[in-house]
């Protein structure tokens, strides 16, 4: 196989274990959420999200992950020179850490399956939106490269979470409101 279609694969399996690790943290925030129903409807709730939890993982999440580091690998050993620049180590770097996140998330998994609720809905939130922060800043490195201001790109990156946890807030205050907790 030729480099651009590595890369094509490299990118459609990096969509794919974004999308399934953004709609995870979303599944564990309804989880979480569910505990605030009637005993039945938590017991129900929790058991379909403990089923569609697995599923994610097991069939598109981790699958996607490993598609992705196998063709970024891959990609890596047909252009070596890549790993000599450093906005290259710094995606590395990048992607050490979302696979940290992807683990931790794994683990958030196995409390739920056992009924361990450690994380609450707003934790998990901004939990989600660290994922965000990744992409962004994943993007931005290989699409800029070289070209990136390094002070400017971290400011930024600093600015874009700042933004996520505000709008996490704001919508938590809403939410209360809306249900009538305040």
């Amino acid at each position: 196989m030729d480099l651009l279609t590595v890369k094509a694969l490299h990118i459609i399996f990096v969509v794919c274990w974004f999308a399934g690790l953004f709609y995870m943290v979303r599944l564990f925030i309804y989880h979480a959420e569910a505990r605030d129903k009637s005993p039945e409807e938590a017991r129900i709730l929790s058991e379909q999200y403990k089923v569609m939890e697995k599923k994610l993982w097991n069939i598109i999440t981790t699958p996607a992950m490993v598609l992705t580091i196998v063709f970024g690998s891959w990609m890596l050993y047909l252009n070596p020179g890549y790993l000599y620049f450093p906005w290259m180590q710094l995606k590395l770097g990048f992607v050490v850490l979302l696979l940290i996140y992807h683990f931790v998330c794994q683990k958030i998994m196995t409390d739920l399956r056992a009924d361990r609720f450690r994380w609450s809905s707003t934790k998990l939130r901004l939990w989600n939106e660290l994922a965000t922060l990744f992409l962004v800043a994943i993007v931005f490195l290989v699409e800029l490269r070289s070209t990136l201001n390094w002070i400017a790109g971290t400011i930024g990156f600093f600015v874009v979470g700042i933004v996520l946890m505000i709008a996490v807030r704001i919508y938590k205050k809403f939410r209360m409101r809306s249900e009538g907790k305040q």
